[in-house]
C-alpha cells in the first residue's frame, strides 16, 4: 500500500512538471504557447505593401514571439490570391495576414477556421470584409490605410496654386481605389479643380491610360496596387508633361513623386501585428476587435522631383516636412 501511494504521488509530480514544461513557465520566453505558424498573402510587391508586411513581422520580433512564416505573393493576380487563400485554408495555421484589399477578400472568403487579419485595406466595410468597422462580427479584422485624400489633394494647390486639372488613373477592379477617387472628387469641388480619370485592368495599361487624360496640371496617385507597382510610368509622364505628381505614401515620393502627406506603412503593419498578438496571446476575438486606422501622418517632399515636373515646393513645406528626399 505504501509503495502504491508513493508511485501515485510521483506520477502526479511528473504530470505537473510536464504541464509546466509545455507552458514555458508562462513567462513568454518562447515556449510552445508562444510559437505560432502564420501565413502572409501579399497581393503584389511594392514598397508600401512590403513595409506593411515587414512591420507586421517586426511586432512579433519585438515581443520575442517565435513564428514560422509562410509568405506568398500573388504577383498582382487575383487568381493567384485566391489560390494562396485556398492553400492557407487547408493548412495548419494559427492566423493568416492578407495584405491589400483583393488579397483580403480572397482570404476572407476561403478561410473561416482561423483568424484572418488584413492591412493596407482602404474600406473594409465597402470591400465586404466586416459587418461594420466598429464590430467586425466574424473571424476577420485588421487595419485600414484610408488616405487623407483631402489633405493630399490640397497639396496640389499648395505647390501649384494655379492648377485647374488633376489626372487620376486607377484600377476598375479595386474597391479601395474607387473609394479614394470618390473622395478626391468631393475635395476637388472645394478646391476648384477638375478631376480627369482613367481606369486600367492591370499595370501594363498604365501608360496608355495616362496619355488618354490629355493635358493636366497635376497627377494624383491613390494607393492603387496596379498603379503603385508601376509608379515609374507616372513619374515619366509627370516629367514629360510638366505636371506635378502628388503621391499617397512615402514610397512613391522616394521613387519620384513630388510630395505627399500620408501614413507610415511600416507602423501600420506593426499596429496590425499588435492586434494579432492580442488574438493569439490574449484570446481576444477578431469579431470584437474594431478595424483600426493610423493617426500617424508624415509629410514627405522631393524638391528635385518637383523641379523636374515644372514646379517648386514652397520652403515652408520643406521646413515642415518629416522627410526630405534628396
Amino acid at each position: 500500500m505504501r509503495l502504491r501511494k508513493m508511485a501515485t504521488a510521483m506520477a502526479a509530480v511528473g504530470s505537473i512538471l510536464a504541464v509546466s514544461a509545455c507552458s514555458g513557465g508562462g513567462d513568454g520566453g518562447g515556449g510552445e504557447e508562444d510559437s505560432f505558424k502564420i501565413g502572409i498573402s501579399q497581393l503584389v510587391q511594392h514598397p508600401a505593401l512590403d513595409a506593411a508586411s515587414d512591420g507586421f513581422k517586426k511586432s512579433f520580433e519585438d515581443a520575442g514571439v517565435e513564428v514560422e512564416w509562410d509568405e506568398q505573393n500573388a504577383q498582382g493576380e487575383q487568381a493567384n490570391a485566391t489560390s494562396i487563400a485556398q492553400t492557407f485554408a487547408n493548412g495548419d495555421f494559427d492566423l493568416v495576414l492578407a495584405v491589400a484589399t483583393p488579397a483580403a477578400q480572397a482570404a476572407a472568403q476561403a478561410i473561416t477556421n482561423v483568424p484572418v487579419l488584413f492591412t493596407a485595406v482602404t474600406d473594409a466595410e465597402e470591400a465586404g470584409l466586416v459587418d461594420t468597422n466598429d464590430k467586425p462580427g466574424g473571424n476577420v479584422t485588421g487595419t485600414s490605410d484610408l488616405n487623407p485624400v483631402d489633405e493630399q489633394l490640397q497639396l496640389v494647390k499648395e505647390v501649384k496654386p494655379d492648377a485647374e486639372t488633376v489626372g487620376i488613373v486607377y484600377s476598375s477592379g479595386e474597391v479601395n481605389s474607387q473609394v479614394q477617387v470618390d473622395l478626391a472628387k468631393e475635395s476637388a469641388k472645394e478646391l476648384g479643380v477638375e478631376i480627369k480619370e482613367a481606369t486600367i485592368a492591370n499595370s501594363s495599361e498604365l501608360a496608355q491610360a495616362v496619355n488618354s487624360l490629355g493635358k493636366v496640371d497635376a497627377y494624383y496617385v491613390p494607393t492603387d496596387n496596379n498603379v503603385v507597382s508601376a509608379v515609374s510610368t507616372m513619374v515619366q509622364a509627370a516629367e514629360k508633361n510638366k505636371a506635378l505628381l502628388v503621391g499617397s505614401e512615402a514610397g512613391q515620393v522616394e521613387q519620384g513623386a513630388a510630395i505627399t502627406r500620408g501614413i507610415d506603412y511600416t507602423k501600420l503593419g506593426e499596429q496590425t501585428g499588435q492586434m494579432a498578438l492580442k488574438i493569439l496571446q490574449d484570446d481576444q476575438k477578431p469579431a470584437d476587435l474594431p478595424v483600426e486606422t493610423s493617426s500617424n501622418l508624415e509629410l514627405v517632399v522631393n524638391p528635385e522631383a518637383a523641379k523636374s515636373q515644372g514646379a517648386e515646393v514652397p520652403q515652408d513645406l520643406i521646413d515642415e516636412a518629416d522627410n526630405v528626399i534628396e
